[in-house]
Order: C-alpha cells, then structure tokens, then sequence
C-alpha cells in the first residue's frame, strides 16, 4: 500500500512540473513571436546603414574620422570595454553558457579585454563572473523589450567614453539570431567601427567614386554614431529572440520529458496495483480453503 500511494504522489508531482513547464513554453511562444518580428523588422535598417557606411568609407581618400577604424593605425588611449548580454532568468536551456563560454574564450586569446572593462546585461553573465572572480563593472537592465531610447543612452555613452580616452575599444557578446533553428555566439567590433576586410579581386575593375554634399566629414559625423546605435540595437533584439527560442525549446523538452515520466509512472502504478490485488485474492482464497 505504501508503495502505491508514494508512486500516486509522484503521479501528482509530475502532473504539476508539466502543467507549469507548458504554460512556460506557451509564454515563450508568444513573446519569442514579437521578439522576432522586431528584429526581423530592423534588420533591413542595420544592414542598409552598416553597407552604407562601408561605401562611403571606402571613398573617403584622405578624411578620416574618430569612429572609424583605420588599418594600422596607432593604439587609442584607454582599456577595452566588453559588453556581455546575457538573460535575466534562467531555464533557457544551452543559451547563457554558450554565450559565456564565447566570452571566456575571446578573453583567454585577448589578455587586454579581460583586463579591461566588462559590463553585462542580464544577471545570469553578473553571476557567472563574479563566481569566476572576473570583476563587472557596470551592469545593465533591459528587460524582455529593448526601449531604442536605453539603447541610444547606452551607445552615446560608449562614444563618449571612447572620444574622451577612457576606453580604446568597445566589443559586445551576443547571441545572434539567424533564424528559429539556428542561433550563433558572436563577438562584434562596436567602436571603432570597422568595416570588413576587402575580399581578394574586390579591387579590380571600376572603383565607386562619390562626392559628398555635405563634406564627408559631416556626413559620417553623422552616419556612424547611428550606425554605433542601430548596430546595439540589432544586438540586443537578436539576443532577446534568441533568449525566447531557447526557453521555448527547452520548455518543450521539459514538458516531453514530464509527460514520459508520467506514463512510466502510471505503468508501475497499475503493476504495484496489480500485484497488490493479487496478493489480497491470493490471502482471502487461502483463507476460505482453511476454514474448509
């Protein structure tokens, strides 16, 4: 009987884990549904913006500006600043670790980020690096949503902080969102803003040659601290829907998983039930025999 009743109580048990489990992934789903339709939603402006600026970049001839990189140019002032987006909450499944270990690894390969500012966005980066003795500066809140308003305080402080010479760098670590299956840890140069390398016969054939109306001074003066803004951006909505994907995914799986344990509880029920009848016919049988 006791047997019986403890594998009813882990009937019971199971049930509750996979009603919760279900309402997770059914929250996940819905937030993971507006996520991407805003970071699908300003993709198109990222890479139209971040294409634009590496055109013109590359007509500039002799005009240079801070933001930009310049291929071997001297080493700024300044530490280098890691940003590191991580979740508020847990039960995301691979999500945080795969994130952190990128950052752990990009530190072990560059001494000078690890000893140069790092700051996080979400708790669960906060926990990992103050549990491996990594000390975060700064860290900050941006909930399931990403306000573009945070956002531009964000990146206009990093400018700020950069054309002053207190940081020389500025790189983020995020999950970028590729698609609903697919979802990969990158880091990316923020500040200087770096266009990509020019790939091998990219320089024969006719070159673009532009004139810039303002001075292309002004003009980037401009353009690239929207680009430095809408780049972070696009960061934090690829992390935001890469964070629901995983929780939703995992969520599914927790809920898979109740529901088999449920069942292979309920087959050792019926066995225990049945046995437990069986003994009892087997008792009032031999009984009735000896009372014959």
């Amino acid at each position: 009987m006791g047997k019986t009743r403890e594998i009813k109580k882990r009937i019971k048990a199971v049930g509750n884990i996979r009603r919760i489990t279900k309402t997770m992934q059914m929250i996940a789903t819905s937030k993971f549904a507006k996520a991407q339709q805003a970071a699908t939603a300003g993709r198109p402006y990222a890479d139209s913006l971040f294409n634009l600026v590496n055109e013109l970049a590359g007509g500039l001839g002799d005009a240079t500006h801070p933001l930009l990189a310049t291929p071997g140019g001297a080493k700024r002032p300044g530490k280098e600043l890691t940003l590191v987006i991580t979740s508020e909450r847990g039960l995301c499944g691979p999500y945080n670790g795969s994130v952190l270990r990128t950052a752990m690894q990009f530190f072990k390969t560059h001494a000078s980020a690890k000893d140069g500012r790092i700051e996080c966005i979400g708790k669960k980066g906060v926990g990992f690096f103050r549990y491996t003795g990594i000390k975060v500066a700064t860290t900050h809140a941006v909930g399931d949503k990403a306000s573009y308003e945070a956002v531009k305080t964000l990146a206009e402080g990093f400018i700020k902080d950069y054309l002053a010479g207190e940081i020389s760098t500025v790189r983020v670590v995020y999950m970028k969102y590729i698609s609903a299956g697919k979802q990969t840890p990158t880091v990316m140069q923020l500040v200087p803003f770096q266009p990509p390398a020019a790939k091998k016969g990219a320089g024969e054939g006719p070159r673009k040659v532009y004139e810039f109306s303002p001075d292309a001074a002004l003009l980037l003066g401009d353009l690239l601290p929207a680009a430095v803004k809408g780049l972070l951006f696009q960061a934090l909505n690829d992390a935001i829907v890469s964070e629901h994907v995983a929780r939703m995914v995992a969520m599914k799986s927790a809920t898979d998983n109740a529901g088999k344990a449920g069942k292979r509880y309920t087959r050792q029920y019926n066995r225990a039930r049945q046995a437990q009848i069986t003994t009892e016919l087997t008792e009032i049988i031999s009984g009735a025999a000896a009372l014959a």
